[in-house]
Formats: C-alpha cells, sequence, structure tokens
C-alpha cells in the first residue's frame, strides 16, 4: 500500500505519519528528512540544498525524485510506504505515478490535511528543541515544565531551526499554495483523494484518517 499525505508546512504530517507507520506497519518516507539527511552529510549538495531550504523555496524536482527513488528501493519487501510531503507539484505527482507503473505499484490513497496559514505560522515559529539531548517543545503548545530547562534531562540549551521564522514560513506557505494545491485536483479526478481537517488535536486528526484508511487496508 502506497499512501500520500499532503498538507502545508506545519500541517502535522510528520505525526500523523508516525502514528500510521505503527497502525498499519508501513515505512515512512518524509522528503524534509531526506533533505536534511543531506545536509547533514556534508558536501557541494549539502551547501546547495540548505541554501534553498533556508530560502523557503522548494528543492528542484530531480534532486527529490533521485533521493525518494533511493529510498524507496531500500524500502523493497516492506508492507507498504507513506510519502510525507511528496509529491510537492503536478509534475511530480505525475513522475512518481510513472515510477510507480514501472514496478507494477500504484498509490493507493491521498490524504490532504488542512490548516489554516495563521495556525502554521504559530505551530512552527513556535518550536525549539533541547540542545542535549533533542527533545522537542513549543513556546505555546509543549512548554518545558520549568522554564528554561528540558524536562528529560535537564540541559539548558534550546536550539531553534534557522527557517522557523515567520516570514521564511509564509514563503514556503505562499509556494504550498502555487505549487502544490494544484495536485489536489489531480488526485480527486483519480479518485484517491480524501480531505481531513487538520486543525483539532492530532488524536482526533488521526482518527480521522484511520476512519479512511482502515477499509482500504482491510479490503
Amino acid at each position: 500500500m502506497i499512501i500520500v499525505l499532503l498538507g502545508p508546512p506545519g500541517a502535522g504530517k510528520g505525526a500523523q505519519a508516525e502514528m500510521l507507520e505503527t497502525r498499519y506497519r508501513l515505512m515512512s518516507l518524509s522528503t524534509g528528512d531526506l533533505l536534511r539527511d543531506v545536509v547533514a552529510a556534508g558536501g557541494p549538495q549539502a551547501e546547495t540544498v540548505k541554501a534553498i531550504m533556508d530560502s523557503g523555496e522548494p528543492v528542484p524536482d530531480d534532486v527529490v525524485l533521485g533521493l525518494l527513488k533511493d529510498a524507496m528501493k531500500a524500502q523493497e519487501g516492506e508492507a507498504g510506504t507513506i510519502l510525507d510531503g511528496f509529491p510537492r507539484t503536478v509534475p511530480q505527482a505525475e513522475a512518481l505515478d510513472a515510477l510507480l507503473t514501472r514496478d507494477g505499484l500504484r498509490v493507493d490513497a491521498v490524504i490532504a490535511i488542512q490548516v489554516p496559514d495563521d495556525v502554521v505560522v504559530k505551530r512552527i515559529t513556535g518550536r525549539f528543541a533541547c540542545a542535549g539531548c533533542g527533545a522537542t517543545y513549543h513556546d505555546v503548545f509543549k512548554p518545558t515544565l520549568t522554564p528554561g530547562i528540558c524536562d528529560d534531562c535537564g540541559y539548558t540549551g534550546f536550539t531553534r531551526r534557522s527557517d522557523d521564522n515567520e516570514e521564511t514560513v509564509r514563503n514556503r506557505l505562499a509556494a504550498y499554495r502555487a505549487k502544490t494545491e494544484p495536485i489536489i485536483p489531480y488526485y480527486r479526478e483519480r479518485g484517491l483523494l480524501h480531505t481531513i481537517d487538520g486543525t483539532p488535536p492530532p488524536d482526533d486528526v488521526f482518527e480521522a484518517i484511520t476512519a479512511v484508511l482502515d477499509p482500504l487496508v482491510c479490503r
């Protein structure tokens, strides 16, 4: 089974992908994680990718498709894949269909998580992490129990991603509206699209998603 998760940055796709992995025993592929792995590995490509990501612009299709192709090949033999944040454009959706068709596969369902822009900005700009153990927090939704001290390890240093600022987030949202939202009619025409409200708590969003997927998994 291959499931595509769509939604703007900050829609909660990553959290939902983790829960779906556990429920359906699928493997999740996040293009964001793949790109950050490239940056962490260093080298000429890392510098180029980091500069593009920091600007809020999308990484070129050929780079993303190459990374995704390698990652999916490494997952051969698994029960299925959750694609988190890919495809981002109609050409990418077409390229994905072509890639899967060559292997006798297809997208089984597309879950589009919808969240208003102002909610996305609030979610993303408030994120921070412990520099010691990596525990994640949020200024509003998940602050540390004691200000300035990590709940898990007691460390007092914290970090924020350089691209978690309002200007970059709004650039990313504008790119999403212009380039990714046209995918919605593409998948709707193929009878694969399921739209989910992403503003309730994560467990409620998950329940709405599994109400869609359970019949598909069990059929």
